[in-house]
C-alpha cells in the first residue's frame, strides 16, 4: 500500500489516521473553530454533524434550520445550523463549512453501551466530498486533497 499513500503525497493529498472503534466506526480528530474534538467518520451521513450541547464548545453561532435529521434509529428530529466554520482534520482545512446541529445523545448511548468512548459529532459526506476522500480500511487512515 505504500505504492498509494505515495501517489496520492504526490497528488497534494494529506494522510489522517483513524481509529477503528469497538463498534467498527472509525473515529478521528478535528477542530472546529480552533477547538479539538472526537468525531466519527461516516460516509453515510449527508452532512458533517456537532452535538447540539457542543456549540457553546465549539464557538458556533446557530440559526434555525429546516433540515430534519435521521438516523441511526431516530427520525425527524431538529436541527439547527451553524455556517461560516473552519473545520480542521489533520493538517487539511475549509473555511465556511456549514455544520448541521442536533442531539447526538442516541449515537452516544449506542457507542457507550459497547465501550467506545462518546464523540462531539460526526464527519459526513458533504466534507469528505469537498475534500476528495480516499479512506484505506487496511491502514486506517483517511486521506484528503489540500487545494
Amino acid at each position: 500500500m505504500k505504492a498509494l499513500k505515495k501517489f496520492l503525497k504526490s497528488k497534494n493529498y494529506v494522510r489522517i489516521p483513524l481509529v477503528l472503534t469497538a463498534t467498527n466506526h472509525f473515529e478521528i480528530s478535528a477542530m472546529i473553530n480552533g477547538v479539538s474534538g472526537r468525531f466519527i467518520l461516516d460516509t453515510g451521513a449527508s452532512n458533517t454533524c456537532v452535538g447540539m450541547d457542543k456549540i457553546d464548545y465549539f464557538k458556533m453561532v446557530s440559526e434555525v434550520s429546516d433540515i430534519k435529521a435521521a438516523g441511526a434509529g431516530a427520525t425527524e428530529m431538529e436541527t439547527l445550523v451553524s455556517a461560516k466554520n473552519k473545520i480542521q482534520i489533520g493538517s487539511w482545512s475549509k473555511k465556511k463549512q456549514k455544520i448541521v446541529l442536533f442531539d447526538l445523545v442516541h449515537v452516544n448511548q449506542a457507542l457507550t453501551s459497547h465501550n467506545s468512548l462518546p464523540v462531539d459529532g460526526i464527519i459526513g459526506a458533504d466534507l469528505l466530498k469537498k475534500g476528495k476522500a480516499v479512506i484505506d480500511y487496511d491502514k486506517r487512515c483517511l486521506f484528503l486533497k489540500t487545494p
